[in-house]
Order: C-alpha cells, then sequence, then structure tokens
C-alpha cells in the first residue's frame, strides 16, 4: 500500500486506524482485510486476539502489542516506524481503535506530525447497542467507562441524569449492577434503558426495561454478570431551571424526605437537582441549618 505524506517533511508510511469484529469474527470488512494483508506491521492491543482473526481469514501479517501498560520506548518506535515511509495498521481488542483504548496517543502523535490517517470503520459497540435497543433517542452522548467511584463518579452520574439526550456507557462485568442501581438513584427508576451483553456473540442479551426494572434484573441474577457489556440510558425530559420560591421549597422538602427515608444528604440533593433542574447547591443544606 502507498504511504502518505509523513510529518518530517519527507515521505512518511500512512496509519490505517482498523475496526475489527467486536464479537463474531466474520463481522471483518473486505476493506480491512484488505489493509490488514497489505500492511508490513500491524500495531495491536492484545496480539493473540489479532493473530486469532488474521488466522481465521489466512492472513499472516507481521505484530506488535500497543497497549496501555506499554513502555513508551514502543510508541516512539511505532512512530519511527511510520517516518520511515512503511505503512502501519492500528487494531484494538474489538471494535474501533482509539475508542476507550490506547490507540488515541498513537494516532495523536502521528497527525500532530503531519502524517496520514486513514479510519477503516466497521463495527462498533456503541452504535450496535444504540440500533438494537431503541432507547437512546436521536441525540445521544457516549461517556466511556465511569469512575469506579468518588466525587468525579458522582458528577458524572449526577450529568447523564441532568442531560435530556440519551447515554451510552461501557462498563465491566462486576460492576453492571452497582452502576445500573447508581443510574435509577439518579436518573429515577422510571427512565429506560438497556443492558446488552455479549453483542454479536452467541449468548447475546438485550434486555430492555427502567432503569429502576433493570437494577432488579440485575440483582437476581437474570442478567449474568459475565461477558462484555454496553448500558444505554435512554432520552430524558430535564426541567427547565427554576426560580420560583414556593417551588425550591417543595424542591427542598422532598430532599429531606429522601433524607428522612435513609438516603445521604448529598445523595438526595443530587437526585432532586437532576430531576427539578435547580442548581444542587440551593438544595444541599447540612443538617441543623
Amino acid at each position: 500500500m502507498t504511504g502518505g505524506s509523513g510529518g518530517t517533511g519527507g515521505t512518511g508510511g500512512t496509519l490505517y486506524v482498523v475496526a475489527t469484529p467486536i464479537g463474531n469474527l466474520s463481522d471483518i470488512t473486505l476493506r480491512a482485510l484488505e489493509v490488514l494483508g497489505a500492511v508490513p506491521l500491524i500495531a495491536a492491543e492484545d496480539t493473540r486476539l489479532t493473530r486469532r482473526l488474521l488466522a481465521r481469514h489466512g492472513l499472516s501479517t507481521r505484530l506488535s502489542s500497543f497497549h496501555a501498560r506499554s513502555d513508551p520506548g514502543r510508541l516512539a518506535a511505532l512512530l519511527a516506524h511510520l517516518r520511515g515511509g512503511a505503512d502501519l495498521a492500528l487494531t484494538t481488542d474489538a471494535g474501533t481503535p482509539a475508542v476507550s483504548d490506547p490507540g488515541a496517543d498513537l494516532v495523536g502523535a502521528w497527525a500532530a506530525e503531519g502524517g496520514v490517517v486513514v479510519p477503516i470503520p466497521g463495527p462498533s459497540a456503541v452504535l450496535a447497542a444504540i440500533s438494537a435497543t431503541g432507547v437512546a433517542g436521536p441525540r445521544w452522548a457516549f461517556e466511556g467507562f465511569l469512575p469506579r467511584s468518588g466525587r468525579e463518579r458522582r458528577e458524572r452520574l449526577a450529568a447523564i441524569a441532568a442531560d435530556a439526550r440519551g447515554t451510552v456507557l461501557f462498563e465491566a462485568p462486576g460492576r453492571v449492577g452497582s452502576t445500573i442501581r447508581d443510574l435509577a438513584a439518579v436518573c429515577g427508576p422510571d427512565r429506560r434503558g438497556a443492558i446488552c451483553r455479549e453483542l454479536t456473540k452467541v449468548h447475546e442479551q438485550i434486555v430492555r426495561a427502567t432503569l429502576g426494572e433493570l437494577a432488579g434484573a440485575s440483582e437476581r441474577g437474570d442478567i449474568p454478570s459475565r461477558g462484555e457489556f454496553v448500558i444505554v440510558v435512554g432520552a430524558g425530559q430535564v426541567a427547565a431551571p427554576v426560580s420560583d420560591a414556593a417551588t425550591v421549597e417543595a424542591a427542598l422538602a422532598e430532599v429531606e424526605r429522601l433524607v428522612g427515608e435513609g438516603s445521604a444528604r448529598g445523595d438526595a440533593a443530587r437526585r432532586v437537582a437532576a430531576e427539578t433542574g435547580i442548581a444542587r447547591r440551593r438544595l444541599y443544606r447540612p443538617s441543623g441549618v
């Protein structure tokens, strides 16, 4: 394959960002196979998975691992490969590189040097979940993986609750239950959602329900905590900013009611803020104030 204009003032190689199957190996595109068979080197997040894909289609291109724990020297070596005029393909474990994986570092570095980057589109867990669940609506946001805990997680959850768009999340098997419970708490148990497990694989499972119902299904074990997960939060309705004193007082009363039922004051204020559009700081009053 021919290279493009590199970033060193001479001729550099082309970096091909190649989408690969998210489960079913038959989902590879003809163009992706053409590129993977023609480049002299593939930078793979998991060489075992990419080697299995290549073997399935009779390809034997040389592989180099490139993942989140790679030594910084690996990025430098791949850039040197491109600067020398040789093409390079980038693959991830599954789906499109540079989406919730370290491929973005390589793409960004080569693009910053003026190198040619060519996307080879294909399978996407995000788009598969959006198309198959039917709950996200025409406008949606991709959040990737949420922080596991702490203030940043709470803030991200609150932002999802306050967003009228649908939201797509990735989640690890062991944390799906807690994340769904948190989403139901901040977005309201009646907001629509879906859990997609093992998309395109033999045990594919797509469950559509309210967030409250999904939380219950997860707790009962109706959704096994094994495999790859995508969570879709349905489009919601966000209240307009409120300044009416009586409405604010009613919201404060709702916070007190939730606290009386056992909710932490901060969580109660966050939930009511998401439901009413009133700034959380107006609803958070420490006990006794």
